[in-house]
């Protein structure tokens, strides 16, 4: 039923049409849907739990006129949607904007610049606390959104009716809101406090996953930051959670075992304090003291430590065997 390039006939407020981009093929489809627009709504599906990255599976796009769904485990990403969505002139109207920012920038190189997120505009607009997309639908237009795909496999194919429908819903009022919202903002003389608190979240989106992250080790020590940048790395590297090497509990403990003073050639490096830097670590991930090393599990980190003479700091240098995982 759900052909490449082909209108899907669902029932929406504001019989908007509906196409599936499933092939390389629809490209030429795809820019000339969106090379006029002033305005488009943007929302991404992905899943981010076992992986470093967010995995994109749809990349959701409305216009005043259709809503285009672009599967993208099927297509791929072009420089000519990059280049499109990156233009200043055009409106890229969202909800929660910093994740799907992110997803953008990390699986596709686009770096949104010109944003409106309707979620922080209603938080200028009416106060209290920030509201859920639906629950913004439902005061401007009425309509209850069914929200029962929510935690779906977005990775799964074929796509169920429900999935489609349901991201096509979450792109569909958008622009409306979005149109309506603008002159509440203006008379409140909020416009601009909305745009700049947008613009902060589209910045935390645009950068790399690894700065906020350690923005909030405020009160860390410069190994601790050294090591925690080390993880982000390696997790990075393999697309793993960095809470697959270590978790974050144990950042502090962790820095303690490897900071231990060691004769420079490393003799004399106990197996219990070995032992203990393991038992932070989770699963068949483990992290290994000096160049000795157990082989548990299916993986190894190899971890070498150096200390400077005359009361300097610390130094160490982290050394990574090959098909860790």
């Amino acid at each position: 039923m759900f052909k490449t390039f082909k209108k899907i006939n669902f029932f929406l407020k504001g019989k908007k049409e509906i196409y599936l981009i499933a092939s390389q093929d629809d490209e030429d489809f795809l820019i000339e849907s969106l090379i006029e627009e002033k305005f488009i709504g943007i929302d991404t599906e992905f899943n981010w739990r076992k992986t470093y990255f967010p995995e994109l599976s749809l990349l959701q796009i409305s216009t005043e006129s259709k809503i285009l769904l672009i599967d993208f485990l099927k297509f791929q990403a072009t420089d000519s949607l990059k280049e499109l969505l990156e233009q200043k002139d055009k409106l890229i109207i969202m909800h929660s904007s910093r994740s799907d920012v992110t997803v953008l920038n990390t699986n596709l190189n686009i770096k949104l610049k010109n944003v409106f997120d309707i979620q922080i505009a209603e938080k200028f607009i009416n106060g209290g606390d920030i509201k859920n997309y639906g629950s913004i639908v439902l005061s401007y237009f009425g309509h209850k959104l069914k929200k029962s795909e929510t935690n779906s496999n977005w990775l799964k194919r074929p796509l169920s009716n429900n999935q489609l429908h349901y991201a096509a819903d979450d792109v569909n009022f958008l622009i409306p809101i979005y149109k309506k919202q603008i002159k509440k903002l203006k008379k409140l003389n909020k416009l601009k406090d909305a745009k700049l608190n947008t613009q902060r979240e589209v910045e935390l989106g645009n950068q790399e996953l690894y700065v906020s992250r350690v923005k909030k080790l405020n009160k860390a020590s410069k190994d601790e930051k050294k090591i925690f940048l080390w993880r982000e790395k390696q997790a990075r590297l393999k697309n793993l959670p960095p809470s697959y090497i270590f978790e974050d509990k144990f950042l502090k403990k962790i820095t303690k075992e490897i900071m231990i003073s060691h004769d420079p050639d490393l003799e004399g490096i106990q197996k219990d304090r070995i032992k203990r830097i393991e038992s932070y670590t989770k699963g068949f991930k483990k992290i290994i003291l000096g160049d000795l090393y157990f082989e548990k599990g299916e993986s190894v980190l190899k971890l070498k430590t150096t200390k400077l003479i005359g009361g300097e700091s610390i130094d160490f240098k982290l050394i990574v065997l090959e098909n860790i995982f």
